[in-house]
């Protein structure tokens, strides 16, 4: 946090706690500057903002006061929100980025789609015989011509899907918020990778699901740990990125999926597959959904990673009267998701830009994942996964250091960091391996100069 953010902070909980009351008057710009040990423009700043925020009035000739209608306290979230809200915190910095060096970023930077103008592409959408658009809401499986493009590129990753076993949605974690609210109720449990997807664990903390995780490997979820936890728990669902791993960036082995199948039917947990990548990994690559095909595992896919998070595409496949169910939850929830957003992504795919997209982003990650794991060593970051083709590399620090301490030296210089914790269902871990420190790195800003400058200092701050 900046020294702005702390110098608000505290006179925010002064306020708060009635240290500070109504009518009260502040120091002035220069006692406060000299009291926190910062220069008048960032006290002026800090005074301006709490004016902003409507805790502070400026008047003319008595300096500053605290409001008459001082914002009053907001009322406490239940703890199953707070608790949601707690898990996501991470991803409101990734939404409002305030950070010019974002290495904890989840999706590439704006230059890596920069020949991808999805604006330019939108003329596209116009229906073959002419006329105009269907300005209605279109069904609530989604856009057909889309799902049957789907459906076949799905068979070439030997999952076999028609597309009236295909729903589409707002992204992958809306095709998550579906199963969750259909298949678990409050008071079920969910297993999930540890570490893993952390918007999924606020989403099952909101539905009031225990939540708990199943040990991440270079090789896939540890089978003995998945058995134990099925026979002591009994949970309905796993949920688990197979290939390129967020956060580690490892994949599951053929044979470690083949057993994970084995052990699930066993106990009859379902198995939620998401697969965010797949675009730019290998067909062949062992996915649970080609060795289960889809009977006792729901498939999830994203068009947010590989071509626009903004454009908010996703899709789930599933066995055919679980897809109908989900079907009506996303109608009764939501109606339908964008008939036009839809065509245009279907657009891209027929006409061939998207494809020619993904060939130029394959080539970024490679290149990117190279100069990365070069870069990281030289700094003494250790890779215990070796990457295989997503954004992420899982960097593990030298031992001695701090998190907290670490994630707010990097903001103070505009480095956005994600702490190894943040990915673990149990939010005191961290999950370095070696004892040190772990973090997730996107590798597009990983040999960036200034986040390598930065670690150097502090693991040499650290030694002295």
């Amino acid at each position: 946090m900046s020294r702005v953010g702390d110098i608000v902070d505290q006179i925010n909980d002064q306020i708060d706690r009635g240290l500070l009351k109504t009518g009260d008057r502040l120091r002035s710009v220069r006692e406060g500057a000299r009291e926190h040990g910062v220069s008048k423009n960032t006290m002026a700043d800090a005074y301006d903002r709490l004016v902003a925020m409507g805790r502070v009035e400026a008047k003319q000739g008595s300096g500053y006061t605290v409001a008459r209608a001082a914002k009053p306290r907001q009322e406490p979230r239940p703890p199953h929100l707070a608790d949601a809200v707690d898990h996501v915190s991470l991803l409101r910095e990734q939404l409002e980025r305030h950070y010019s060096v974002r290495v904890g970023d989840g999706r590439p930077p704006p230059s890596w789609m920069e020949r991808l103008e999805v604006g330019s592409h939108a003329r596209l959408m116009r229906p073959s015989g002419g006329g105009d658009l269907d300005h209605g809401y279109g069904s609530p499986w989604g856009y057909g011509p889309l799902r049957e493009r789907i459906a076949l590129t799905l068979a070439e990753r030997s999952i076999i899907a028609p597309p009236d076993r295909i729903l589409l949605t707002q992204g992958a974690n809306h095709a998550l918020d579906l199963i969750c609210r259909h298949l678990l109720e409050p008071g079920d449990c969910a297993l999930v990778d540890s570490p893993g997807y952390y918007p999924l664990f606020g989403k099952l903390t909101l539905a009031k699901v225990t939540v708990a995780g199943v040990r991440r490997r270079a090789d896939g979820p540890d089978l003995e740990e998945f058995a134990a936890k099925i026979a002591a728990l009994k949970p309905k669902l796993f949920f688990t990125q197979s290939l390129a791993h967020n956060p580690t960036g490892g994949s599951t082995s053929i044979a470690v999926a083949h057993k994970l199948l084995q052990i699930a039917a066993q106990h009859g947990v379902t198995i939620v597959e998401d697969d965010p990548f797949a675009d730019v990994l290998p067909a062949s690559a062992p996915r649970l959904a080609a060795l289960d095909q889809l009977e006792r595992v729901i498939y999830v896919g994203t068009f947010s990673k590989t071509l626009s998070a903004s454009l908010r595409v996703g899709y789930l496949a599933a066995a055919p009267a679980l897809a109908r169910s989900l079907c009506d939850l996303k109608m009764l929830t939501i109606v339908s998701t964008s008939d036009y957003v839809e065509r245009l992504v279907h657009a891209l795919i027929a006409g061939g830009q998207y494809l020619r997209h993904l060939r130029r982003l394959k080539t970024r990650i490679e290149t990117a994942s190279a100069e990365a794991l070069a870069a990281l060593e030289r700094v003494g970051v250790a890779v215990p996964v070796a990457p295989t083709g997503g954004f992420y590399i899982w960097g593990q620090l030298p031992e001695g250091l701090e998190e907290a301490a670490l994630v707010r030296a990097a903001a103070d210089q505009g480095i956005f960091l994600a702490p190894g914790s943040v990915f673990f269902p149990e939010r005191g871990e961290n999950g370095g391996g070696g004892g040190g420190l772990a973090m997730r790195i996107n590798v597009a800003y990983a040999a960036d100069p200034r986040f390598l400058d930065f670690i150097a200092e502090q693991t040499t701050q650290r030694a002295g």
